[in-house]
């Protein structure tokens, strides 16, 4: 008896590497220019045991639910923006040894009618190896095993630019409601230009001194009109009217500058009265 166990990362955009069943998958975001039409990415296996890898493309791009909370959509009709049918990663099955280091190629092979813009896809790398320990297997007949095989598989963005490209974003009055000892804000983002906004989300709340005395920053992916919810800690701050601001900036720390679109730096505030 032999069971698969199966997981997904999606990379939305942080600094830290992907593991893929303990292969390192790098960069964790790929842009590839209408003039080289390829890049690459390497795979590192750290581990002991072998693994087996495959490379695969799909269209996707994250969304937010009702909840504010983000997912990964895939539509299952292709789009306009859709990059995945003409991506070939180079090689596309390999054997990775312990220790042992992967350059994988990804070659775009363009329409010839292409026309100006981003084109979007995820590059997903399936790692297979190693086995779960399920624990004692006393109770069972002789000659029948039980175990989990492994695999894990990493998906990383895509972006395909060609001639003009530029982004935007807007951002409408947040709205923000108290649950317990922290704030959650919604904010309706809507993205300009064409090509996905990728920056910083950075949420100040001021007293009315303008000191700041709570804050946070996340890295953000704008694809489509999103509608994201933001969670900022307060603990046990006195009552009074404080002023919370949301700014959006097209700078990360975890992405080289040269994959940055350049883009007016935005923000909103509302005042907030917490009894």
């Amino acid at each position: 008896m032999r069971r698969t166990l199966a997981s997904v990362l999606v990379a939305l955009g942080t600094a830290a590497p992907l593991v893929a069943q303990g292969v390192l998958v790098a960069p964790h975001a790929v842009v590839i220019d209408h003039r080289t039409r390829s890049t690459s990415i390497t795979l590192y296996n750290p581990s002991s045991t072998p693994s087996e890898i495959t490379i695969t493309t799909f269209f996707g791009f994250p969304v937010t639910d009702s909840a504010g909370d983000f997912q990964l959509a895939t539509p299952a009709e292709g789009s306009p923006r859709s990059a995945a049918e003409w991506i070939d990663a180079y090689p596309r099955r390999t054997m990775l040894g312990p220790l042992e280091r992967q350059t994988v190629r990804l070659l775009a092979r363009t329409p010839a009618n292409l026309a100006d813009g981003e084109y979007w896809s995820r590059i997903m790398i399936t790692a297979k190896g190693g086995k779960v320990d399920v624990g004692s297997t006393d109770s069972l007949p002789a000659g029948i095993q039980v175990g989990l095989d492994l695999e894990v598989r990493t998906i990383i963005p895509l972006q395909y630019r060609k001639g003009a490209v530029t982004t935007g974003i807007t951002v409408e009055t947040p709205r923000v409601t108290r649950i317990g000892d922290s704030l959650q804000i919604r904010a309706r983002l809507v993205r300009q230009g064409n090509a996905a906004f990728v920056g910083t989300a950075r949420g100040s709340l001021l007293d009315e001194k303008d000191q700041v005395v709570a804050n946070f920053s996340v890295p953000l992916a704008v694809y489509n009109d999103i509608d994201p919810r933001f969670s900022l800690g307060i603990g046990t701050l006195p009552a009074g009217r404080y002023r919370f601001r949301l700014a959006l900036a097209s700078e990360r720390s975890d992405l080289p500058p040269e994959q940055m679109l350049p883009a007016k730096s935005q923000d909103a505030q509302v005042t907030v009265t917490l009894p």
